[in-house]
Formats: structure tokens, sequence, C-alpha cells
């Protein structure tokens, strides 16, 4: 566990076995370690954090693995902390406006939902965030750096680590109410099991005219009917297996004949990876019917959350699909290296992940999709609840109608 390791001598660990190990195993399994940082640079780096095995304890070590595997440059490479006991400070912080806004926090601290997270432990939230970013893991663009430094800004080891936080497991945050008065609050970190069993409040965005069924297969896809509309919402934020993909795929092209719809929302702005071609059978069921509108009826929406598979399927929908793509740009590239695996090292535990594939999606490397039409979540609208980018959509559809 990370809170006894933090205690213990790094002799308690074989980080040297564990470094070599690492090396070599990612030398043999990725497609092309030194596609971006030379093996000299690489080499260079990886011997530092050898030779200075004795003089950090574990979780120093831990960070330093994060920075070198950073330089690799490859969001599905990365040093995973899925073993580790870490413990998070009960709330979700999303970049809206150039603000760090808290979008979800436990029902204790309810009243600072909506608030603005400005300063940890005294330490401004741009130098917090400078120094999160530089070891945040899964990144590929400039857009999944901003999603993955907020993620990884609630982690109490991390934070004290990197000596923003005086203590391991408290730390007093700053923020500013939606009155722009500041308040102190001392927050105690919680393990993952307590985490998740604690009761949050957290701020969803919709709009009126899209209602969510009851009794879903799934809750990470779904389709709906888009009210006064002749069109279809397709919320698709994770892949469930190809078998099942297939069911869904048939009964949503029952639902576009029967209801004869001409215009398609595919909703990937949650979607943070899978197997890319369980999307290809979705878009394979959509071609086949001939009431929609292909020539400008299929919208696609994406934003820096979407990754991996949820960006080869935009990509993918733009070109099979003829569609629009709606939003931010997405938080990794539709040319690069993909398609994740993972080892273990066998004595810190840490999982290590790496691509296998490189996938051409586009004829130049791009940061991200690059919306057709680009457009940012509104806080003011947000924080009543009101979708921005889908209230866009849907003017739009009504105004071809």
């Amino acid at each position: 566990m990370l809170s006894t390791m933090l205690a213990q001598t790094p002799n308690k660990i074989d980080w040297k076995e564990d470094l070599q190990i690492y090396k070599a195993s990612l030398e043999d399994k990725h497609i092309d370690l030194y596609h971006s940082v030379t093996e000299e640079k690489f080499n260079a780096e990886w011997s530092k954090i050898y030779d200075s095995i004795g003089l950090l304890n574990d979780f120093e070590i831990t960070l330093k693995l994060m920075q070198l595997t950073r330089l690799i440059n490859d969001g599905h490479t990365a040093v995973s902390l899925r073993n580790y006991d870490i413990h998070d400070y009960p709330f979700k912080i999303k970049h809206i406006e150039n603000q760090w806004r808290v979008v979800k926090i436990n029902n204790t601290n309810k009243n600072l939902l909506k608030s603005t997270l400005v300063a940890i432990d005294g330490v401004p939230i741009d130098e917090v965030m400078s120094k999160v970013s530089k070891v945040a893991q899964f990144v590929e663009n400039e857009h999944s750096l901003l999603v993955r430094t907020g993620n990884y800004a609630t982690i109490s080891e991390l934070l004290y680590a990197l000596g923003i936080t005086e203590k391991s497991n408290s730390a007093t945050f700053t923020f500013q109410d939606i009155n722009h008065q500041s308040i102190d609050l001392r927050l105690d970190a919680l393990n993952q099991t307590t985490s998740n069993s604690d009761s949050f409040q957290e701020l969803v965005i919709g709009i009126p005219e899209i209602i969510k069924p009851e009794n879903l297969s799934f809750e990470y896809l779904w389709y709906a009917p888009i009210q006064n509309t002749n069109a279809v919402y397709i919320r698709f934020d994770s892949y469930p297996s190809f078998e099942k993909m297939q069911r869904f795929s048939e009964e949503l092209l029952g639902f576009i004949s029967k209801n004869k719809i001409e215009k398609i929302v595919i909703d990937m702005r949650n979607n943070g990876g899978g197997d890319l071609y369980v999307g290809i059978a979705l878009a394979y069921a959509l071609n086949l019917s001939d009431t929609v509108d292909w020539k400008q009826g299929v919208y696609v929406m994406t934003d820096a959350v979407t990754f991996s598979a949820g960006t080869s399927n935009s990509a993918l929908f733009k070109q099979l699909l003829n569609a629009k793509i709606i939003g931010q740009p997405t938080g990794s590239n539709p040319t690069g290296y993909q398609d994740m695996d993972q080892f273990e090292l066998p004595n810190s535990k840490l999982v290590i992940t790496y691509s296998k594939r490189r996938f051409n999606l586009s004829e130049t490397v791009t940061q991200g999709i690059y919306p057709d039409v680009i457009l940012n979540y509104n806080w003011k609208d947000y924080q009543n609840g009101l979708d921005t980018m889908l209230l866009w959509v849907i003017k739009d559809i009504k105004k071809k109608e």
C-alpha cells in the first residue's frame, strides 16, 4: 500500500530490478519506443533514476518514473497507480473558462459545488497545476494534459511528494465561491474504498429536449429521440462487447427506420476509449439507414476527454458517415500510437502501459481532432445544468428542418 510505502526505505523494494525490467520490457513490447525521445536521452534520464535509488523514497522514485515515461510522448504509455492505495481529496475539478471549477464534491461540503479552486496550502493554483502537469500520465496532447492534470491534482500523495502540501493526507484548500468570497477549508484525503462509498453532489448538464430512458441495458451507451425534431441522440461514453454493440445497433437502426429519423447526434465527449472496431460496428449499422440526411444530418460531439478509440471512432465517423465534428479538440490524436497493453513490475507492483500499434487516421499528425465547429463549455450554463454544446446542435438541427 502506498501509505505504507512512503514510510519505508527504498531498500524494501528492489527498484534496481524493477527499473531494469521497466526499460527492457518497454524496448521489447512498445511498437516504437523512441519515436519522440532519443534513445540516448531516455537512457541518460533512466540512469539518473537508477543511480539515485538510495537517495529517494519509494513514491519519489515513482514520480521520477512518471516523468521519464512522459518523455515517450505517447498517451497510451504510462505509469499507472491502479495498484497503489492512493488517497483522493473529496472533490473533482474541471477546467472551464480558464478556471478550475468544482464540479463534484462530498455532501459535507456541498456548499462549495460551483466554486473555483484558487490555492492548495497557500500555493497558487497555477503553480500547483504547473507542477502536477509534469507528472500527470496518459497525456497525448495539450488538451488531454489539462484533463489529466485536473484528475491528478486531487491525489494527496502526489501533492505531498511534489512539495505542494505540508502533510501527506491533509491540506487546506482555498476556494472562491459563486459570490467571489474566499473560503479556506481543511480537508482529509480518502482512500479509494471510502471515496467510492461516500455521497457526493455533482453537476450534471443536459437539455430538456433529451430525456434519458429508463431501464437501460448500458449506462454508458444509449439513445433517445430529440424532442420537437426529427433527430436521435446517441450517448456513447464507453464500449460494450462486439456482440452487444451489434444488438444495440440493430435496435437503434429499427428505431431510426420506424421513425424516419433524418438527423443523428453521436456524443463522444465522455468517451475515454475502448475497442475502435466495436465503434465501427455502430457506423456499419447506421449506414444502412436510407432515411438519414447523409449530406448534412450527422453530428459527432467531442471534447478534451475524448481519447484513444473515442478519438479514432470520431475520425472514422467523419469519414464513414460524413459527420460534422462539433465541440472541443480531442484529448488524443487520430494519427499516433494506440492499442494499449500492460505489464507489472514485480517488486513495486507498478503497472506500466504501452502502445502496440500505430494508427494513421489523418494525413498529418495533429494535436487532436479539430472540430468543424469549435464550441466550449459556458460556465454560466454549466453551473445551471445546461449543455451549451448540445444547445448549439439542437438549434442547428431545427434551422435545417
